[in-house]
């Protein structure tokens, strides 16, 4: 593990979609995807990886989430003001890095195919390009999440506002970001619904049955 670079998972959301069309749970990150809630997925992928630290920002529905992690080896720490967005969930979890962190890599709680080597690959980027404020995936010309944020940001990513999180600094001219180009669709698949969520367990359930071998 690396101490120096930590993982931040975004948990905080509301999840107005998911349940303004009838979701069965409290929240979509405590839905099952796989046998296992989605914000529980992300949270074994971080833990997985080399980040030496993850800490998980909780807000609506925060004792569900809680209870969807329990007994795992991470930092849960409360955003009150949820509702003013993704931004602030983003200056809750920076808040609380210790001070020897110099990176972090930020991932949403709501994608749950992304994966330890995915997470690591973009840690190993990160090391490669000491001097680049941010490192981000690629796929097919668009970019996707998780994202590294390097300390060289942290002041930054704390003004923030709104519901956009770190997209609109990454963006800025003076903002250096090194693309990451990957092949893995995990870095732009989030599940904001029940039909996005049942149309994702559908697609592992076809990879699965294309790698069991043929029984004779």
């Amino acid at each position: 593990m690396t101490s120096r670079v930590a993982a931040i998972i975004l948990a905080a959301g509301g999840s107005t979609r998911y349940r303004a069309a009838g979701g069965a749970f409290p929240t979509k990150l405590v839905a099952p995807l796989d046998g296992a809630p989605l914000v529980a997925r992300v949270a074994d992928a971080a833990l997985a990886s080399q980040a030496g630290l993850v800490i998980v920002v909780t807000g609506y529905a925060r004792a569900s989430v809680d209870a969807a992690l329990e007994g795992r080896p991470l930092m849960s720490v409360h955003n009150e003001d949820y509702a003013g967005g993704l931004s602030t969930s983003l200056r809750c979890g920076l808040a609380a890095l210790p001070a020897d962190v110099k990176a972090a890599v930020v991932l949403l709680a709501d994608m749950p195919r992304v994966s330890p080597p995915l997470i690591d690959a973009l840690i190993a980027c990160a090391a490669q390009h000491p001097d680049a404020d941010a490192i981000v995936p690629i796929i097919d010309g668009e970019r996707g999440n998780p994202v590294v944020l390097n300390r060289s940001l942290f002041a930054a990513a704390a003004t923030l506002t709104g519901d956009e999180g770190a997209r609109r600094l990454l963006r800025h001219p003076a903002v250096a970001v090194v693309e990451l180009s990957v092949t893995d669709g995990a870095v732009r698949l989030d599940i904001d619904d029940p039909v996005a969520l049942a149309a994702a367990g559908r697609s592992a359930s076809r990879s699965s049955d294309r790698r069991r071998p043929s029984e004779e």
